[in-house]
């Protein structure tokens, strides 16, 4: 089995190749769109290592395609294999150091997500820029309207321009010109984020793990569509502990000797995944606060505080959503109110 390792550029890519014994057999640079022809010229079966990075896996993808075994090594552990030891870095000795450890021992790979759910994720990205625009935005906006000594304006997103624009219309100074400008390209955006939720809520309606996970109170469908998207394969974590320490909702520790202490939520996953399960946590607390788990919220708030408590309702969720989706079970409110979700 050749062993074939790729320090993947944005042009161009290094590549070495070494034998089961540790020989060389190839080095050379090729074109980073051309990846997929270079690794069709090569015997099926070869082991094609890439470190994580944004093209990490269509790689990896083109090699599974051609009949390799792909894998993709995590960007923490590269220095721990002796990429760049001594302070020695460029992109040849790191395609033969990456082949040269994989010829020692199989270097382990991140999980690869399929390619549909990496296209999903892509869409919640691109929503998630949209929104973060438009908050910039309206955040710009409300400062020019504090610059007025006026009162604050009350309105949700998309009524925000409207009601900018009303408000200062009354006044001598009306609406700048470069004022006009941010709430048109506002409004804009308020179209865009509304074309994104209805397709992000055709997927998550279009896919029945997501259509099962949504049965919860507070998840909907972005939240839903970030959860399946982050965990891919229910099959690949053995319990629900594992699924919460893999998105970061576990508290981390620093012990020492007989010392242990415990520190706030390690926050070692995706992002999005935390953020709207925080938010889906907050609106089944608001909206259904005598709900089982409304009332397990309340008793922890009262000895912990509510911080503590949003928290730890955060990692029930996580855990709650993994176990319907394992047992292929709706949400239910008994189940959940049990000591083991």
């Amino acid at each position: 089995m050749e062993h074939i390792a790729i320090d993947l550029g944005r042009r161009e890519s290094q590549i070495c190749v070494r034998d089961e014994q540790g020989q060389i057999l190839q080095e050379t640079r090729y074109p980073t769109s051309a990846l997929r022809s270079y690794l069709g010229q090569r015997a099926p079966g070869a082991r094609v290592l890439v470190e994580s990075s944004a093209e990490a896996f269509t790689v990896a993808d083109w090699a599974a395609e051609l009949g390799h075994e792909a894998r993709v090594v995590p960007s923490i552990l590269v220095p721990a294999l002796g990429v760049g030891e001594r302070g020695l870095k460029n992109d040849v000795r790191d395609a033969r150091k990456l082949s040269e450890m994989d010829c020692r021992m199989p270097v382990p790979s991140v999980h690869i997500p399929s390619a549909a759910r990496r296209a999903h994720q892509a869409q919640l990205t691109a929503r998630e820029a949209l929104v973060r625009m438009r908050t910039k935005l309206i955040n710009t906006v409300r400062s020019f309207v504090r610059m007025r000594a006026m009162a604050p304006i009350r309105a949700t997103a998309p009524a925000l321009p409207r009601a900018v624009r009303a408000a200062l219309l009354g006044t001598p100074e009306g609406v700048p010109e470069y004022l006009e400008a941010l709430l048109e390209s506002l409004e804009h955006l308020n179209a865009q984020i509304q074309r994104a939720d209805r397709a992000v809520h055709e997927v998550a309606h279009g896919d029945p793990v997501c259509r099962l996970l949504m049965t919860m109170p507070g998840v909907g469908p972005v939240t839903a569509l970030s959860f399946v998207c982050a965990i891919d394969e229910v099959g690949r974590f053995e319990h629900a502990s594992r699924v919460t320490s893999y998105l970061g909702l576990v508290p981390g520790e620093r012990s020492t000797g007989f010392k242990t202490r415990r520190t706030s939520m390690t926050k070692a996953g995706p992002t999005r995944v935390r953020w709207t399960l925080n938010q889906a946590a907050w609106t089944l607390v608001r909206t259904q606060p005598d709900s089982a788990l409304g009332q397990w919220y309340q008793q922890v708030s009262e000895r912990r505080g509510k911080k503590i408590a949003i928290s730890a309702l955060t990692r029930r969720m996580a855990a709650i959503l993994y176990a319907m989706w394992r047992d292929q079970r709706p949400y239910d409110a008994m189940r959940a109110a049990s000591r083991h979700g």
